[in-house]
């Protein structure tokens, strides 16, 4: 997932301190776990994405726990930009995946599109993107954008 947005870019802020998530609370990425025991383990290290719909999700997860390492982290290396940044009024709400292709554990190449929700200034909108992901190295990585509403 990349951040897009459609407004006028804004004078740079300074940098949105990352968002305190307990392991015990409810994981962002909309599956019925706890941040712990699903995205968390992934942002941890400790566990790696079986798919790349999981990958998906624990991405959308770490936008909204602010997690840059992570997301720099599950970049391919050609695409990946030098940093993350957050915009402090932005709070991410939701996600729905619409469509998954590929992507497997016996894939190396695969596609989600999804809608992920949020709030801008206390505004609601919506990011509706297909992202491509890709095998590096034997972990999957997100690749680009296909395209973006």
């Amino acid at each position: 997932m990349s951040r897009r947005t459609s407004r006028p870019s804004r004078q740079a802020a300074p940098q949105a301190a990352p968002l305190r998530t307990t392991p015990e609370a409810p994981c962002p990425c909309g599956l019925p776990a706890a941040y712990g025991d699903c995205c968390g383990r992934l942002h941890a290290g400790t566990a790696a994405a079986p798919t790349c719909e999981a990958l998906m999700r624990s991405r959308y997860a770490a936008f909204a726990v602010r997690d840059a390492a992570y997301l720099l982290r599950t970049w391919h290396p050609e695409t990946r930009p030098p940093s993350v940044d957050f915009d402090p009024a932005m709070r991410w709400t939701g996600l729905e995946i619409l469509e998954t292709t590929e992507g497997s554990a016996f894939h190396t190449t695969g596609t989600v599109t999804f809608r992920a929700h949020y709030t801008d200034g206390g505004r609601p909108d919506a990011l509706h993107e297909k992202s491509r992901f890709v095998r590096h190295e034997g972990a999957w990585v997100y690749a680009e954008a296909v395209f973006v509403d």
